[in-house]
């Protein structure tokens, strides 16, 4: 397979991986990325698996957790890294903690934008309005179904949900472009459709969290329980009034948070 990769900054800085989430790119993190290499990170934001046209696998198993956590190893790898800090948002954060879980030898510091640990997540499912929020994630296992409607015309719909979520209608009609691309919708899916229900380890790697109160897919209950999850030094910052696209509508607020969190990792 071979990814798209935004590497930006200096070569021999510390590596920053920054993961995206659904139905995004590495474009997400475009006004993030460069407070980051200012600061004398080498910035590597790839276009995951199924976003990248050259990593397009067919089958929903190729979407496997275990893939995915491969997928950043082998990045971190291409690029000479031994240990990297480690940045997800969205999808991008479960894969996150994952690797985070699995692979704790090769994190300096992990960041999780929105997604909550998922132990916490199905702590919520039960104990709080999050079941409902994530109904979308039931529509998405059905074949060829959601890939019919969301992109009838030319992704009508899926533009409007993202809107509707709080994302800015012109970086709504970029990521849906990507998505009308021949397969690109159905490997994005195929994330949600490889789910297993399996345990993630808790994580003993310094952690900061950050949550959006304005998030329709990620609730409030689930957020505070994560830090339950962390075994090592935490941090939870919630970003007042900001939706679910919090790369996008509050970068520089990220970067900040995220420098200030690495250097105390030093």
């Amino acid at each position: 397979l071979a990814f798209d990769v935004r590497d930006t900054g200096p070569p021999g800085g510390e590596a920053v991986v920054l993961l995206h989430g659904f139905p995004q790119s590495a474009a997400s993190w475009s006004q993030v990325a460069p407070d980051l290499a200012e600061a004398g990170f080498r910035v590597l934001a790839p276009d995951q698996r199924g976003y990248s046209p050259g990593a397009r696998p067919t089958g929903r198993e190729a979407y496997r957790i275990d893939k995915l956590v491969g997928d950043v190893l082998a990045l971190a790898d291409a690029a000479g890294a031994e240990r990297i800090h480690l940045v997800g948002h969205d999808w991008g954060g479960a894969v996150a903690w994952a690797v985070a879980a699995a692979h704790p030898d090769r994190l300096h510091s992990l960041t999780v934008l929105s997604t909550p640990h998922p132990k916490a997540f199905r702590q919520a499912l039960t104990s709080s309005g999050q079941a409902l929020r994530s109904y979308y994630m039931a529509f998405f296992q059905l074949p060829e179904v959601p890939e019919r409607l969301l992109l009838a015309r030319r992704g009508w719909l899926l533009k409007r949900q993202l809107q509707q979520m709080g994302l800015d209608a012109g970086l709504a009609a970029e990521h849906v472009g990507r998505m009308l691309e021949p397969g690109a919708l159905t490997a994005a899916l195929n994330w949600y459709r490889a789910v297993r229900v399996r345990s993630i380890d808790d994580v003993h790697v310094p952690t900061l969290y950050i949550w959006s109160t304005k998030d329709a897919a990620l609730g409030r209950r689930a957020a505070e329980l994560t830090g339950e999850h962390v075994k090592a030094p935490y941090r939870f910052e919630v970003l007042d009034g900001v939706s679910h696209w919090i790369p996008e509508q509050r970068p520089h607020d990220v970067a900040k948070l995220l420098l200030d969190h690495i250097r105390r990792t030093a």
